[in-house]
């Protein structure tokens, strides 16, 4: 709504440093065309790994959890759903899917988001695909038990209309006036994260029209690098920029750039990711070492060897396991247990004194 409005788009003015980022984007987007021709095996094994870690990551930003190997199962083949988490998941891997496969025949409309939301829940008891109720409010939840008011979205009763204007201001700044989508999407997703239409399931909703929004642009990268996994390895700071660029947002005053700068960082790691990862699977020089180590990197929760050989396709198992034990002598990694079920899991590093 507030982000999205002619004169507040107009009076956005962007440092050299900030137009040199949205210069980086734009030539990884031309790039990408070029892996797609010349390494699709790769792309599939990257299609399966983004979109397991996407629904694992999106669902446990909000607190939403599984067993590594159950998310698997449930994003790779029909099973039979057990718990309540389950079916939050499940229903986050319908919506990925259907964004995945029919993005250009799904405009941003009322009816899109809906559509969203409906299938988040649709293994859920509650109904989805309608408007909040009654009120909500953002609230910050601290280790002492404490607690406050982040934000006060908009009211229940002004939400239908406000998600009006959020999609027709959206739709006239791209096809209209033909503005920078790397600006009109991420205000659009901080607005709609403002307007919280919902009353529950808005975290998720966001991220998956963020993939909606950047497929119609043609930044693909969400593909093959789960948007999801980044925006969780940096959840702190995903959390802190929303706040900062909400203060004011009902006034129109509010400061979007912290909440633009991050999202144009997620999407810059995000294609370095994919870059190297299909680059690097494409050398000969002997980079497999370094493509097992960026998996590992990339690790939040502990892993088996099977989820790293899905990470690095091309890479053998007995090669992974070497540079396991190498991290292990380093204090990078330990194992925890034994068997077909033991884990891998990153050590945290100690500060010196």
């Amino acid at each position: 709504m507030q982000s999205l409005a002619p004169a507040f788009l107009d009076q956005l003015k962007f440092t050299a440093s900030q137009a040199s980022v949205l210069k980086t984007l734009g030539e990884y987007r031309g790039k990408q065309e070029l892996y797609a021709y010349q390494t699709p095996q790769i792309l599939d094994s990257l299609r399966a790994a983004a979109m397991i870690e996407s629904v694992e990551s999106s669902n446990r930003l909000e607190g939403i959890t599984a067993d590594r190997a159950r998310i698997e199962a449930l994003v790779l083949k029909p099973t039979n759903l057990a718990n309540r988490s389950e079916e939050e998941i499940a229903g986050y891997r319908d919506a990925l899917a259907l964004i995945h496969e029919q993005a250009e025949h799904m405009p941003v409309h009322i009816n899109t988001v809906l559509q969203c939301h409906t299938m988040v829940n649709r293994y859920a008891a509650r109904p989805g695909g309608r408007w909040k109720p009654g009120d909500n409010l953002i609230i910050e939840r601290y280790d002492n038990g404490s607690e406050r008011v982040r934000f006060r979205p908009v009211s229940a009763a002004a939400t239908p209309q406000a998600m009006a204007k959020l999609v027709k201001r959206y739709d006239a700044a791209i096809h209209q006036d033909h503005r920078e989508p790397l600006v009109v999407v991420p205000l659009a997703i901080l607005d709609f994260l403002c307007i919280h239409p919902f009353d529950d399931g808005n975290g998720r909703c966001s991220r998956l029209l963020t993939l909606l929004m950047l497929y119609h642009a043609g930044y693909q990268v969400g593909r093959y690098i789960s948007l999801e996994r980044v925006f969780e390895q940096s959840k702190e700071t995903y959390y802190e920029t929303l706040d900062r660029s909400s203060r004011g947002w009902h006034e129109g005053k509010h400061d979007p750039y912290p909440w633009l700068n991050y999202f144009w960082g997620v999407l810059i790691a995000a294609y370095r990711e994919f870059e190297d990862r299909v680059g690097t699977i494409q050398s000969s020089r002997g980079s497999k070492t370094e493509l097992v180590k960026a998996a590992v990197g990339r690790r939040i929760a502990p892993f088996a060897i099977s989820d790293l050989e899905r990470d690095c396709p091309g890479v053998s198992r007995e090669m992974v396991r070497v540079v396991l034990n190498q991290l292990r002598e380093e204090s990078l990694v330990a194992l925890e247990g034994k068997g077909r079920g033991a884990k891998w899991r990153k050590v945290e590093a100690k500060n010196g004194g």
